[in-house]
């Protein structure tokens, strides 16, 4: 039996009080049509993966519906944390309001049916212009991304890998960072990411570089549509 592996990026769902729209028409109904194409193509033993961004609360109470209506769609779905996921501030507490067939990464992995689940949210790429107290943030994320990878191999030296990052792990001139160095290290199959919108979508990366198969989920760079990342075949199941 066959089971494939979604991912979708940067919902950003609202109760209203923050409309998507206001970023361009192409974003009027986002969250409808998201739905509408995930219960068309995904199945209860599939997985879909999400980086990010999921929700416009700032309070963890204002997310809990969010986070209850992607546990009604069908599959099981990874979540990591985005830069606006505000409402994310415990993973315990998170973790115990999780839908069953919902998870959660920070600092950690997963092991499904085969496949290494790990993930970070990463911070912008610095630069030489970049302030210190960015810099900072982005070498703490290393830290933190190095522990997810290590902790999956640690599983297992050479199940395939899939990793999430909420920030691009590379330049559009492909040039290698930090970050494609932790992920060539650890030999990560697949990288997905998202935080990219509108015109910046043209800066994303999709392709293999150096072994690392990488792929921008951003909603509105797929027109609202999951991408299909892999399929595996279940032995037995």
């Amino acid at each position: 039996m066959t089971m494939t592996i979604f991912s979708i990026s940067d919902l950003h769902l609202s109760c209203g009080d923050k409309p998507m729209d206001v970023f361009g028409d192409q974003w009027t109904g986002h969250a409808s049509r998201i739905e509408e194409d995930w219960i068309s193509r995904v199945r209860g033993r599939d997985i879909v993966l999400l980086p990010g961004d999921l929700s416009w609360a700032m309070r963890f109470e204002d997310a809990i519906p969010h986070i209850e209506y992607i546990g009604r769609l069908p599959g099981r779905k990874i979540i990591i944390k985005g830069n606006h996921d505000f409402w994310w501030s415990s993973l315990s507490r998170l973790r115990d309001h999780l839908p069953q067939g919902m998870y959660a990464i920070q600092n950690d992995c997963l092991f499904l049916d085969g496949i290494l689940f790990s993930g970070s949210r990463g911070w912008s790429l610095p630069a030489e212009q970049t302030e210190a107290s960015d810099k900072k943030i982005f070498a703490r994320e290393l830290i933190r991304l190095e522990m997810s990878l290590s902790s999956a191999r640690k599983l297992s030296s050479d199940a395939p890998l899939i990793c999430m990052t909420h920030f691009p792990p590379l330049t559009p001139q492909l040039l290698d960072t930090d970050v494609t160095a932790l992920l060539e290290k650890y030999n990560v199959n697949f990288l997905i990411y998202g935080h990219l919108h509108g015109a910046s979508l043209k800066n994303a990366f999709n392709g293999t570089h150096n072994g690392v198969s990488y792929r921008c989920a951003s909603c509105d760079g797929l027109d609202f549509k999951l991408a299909e990342i892999l399929d595996v075949e279940c032995a037995g199941q």
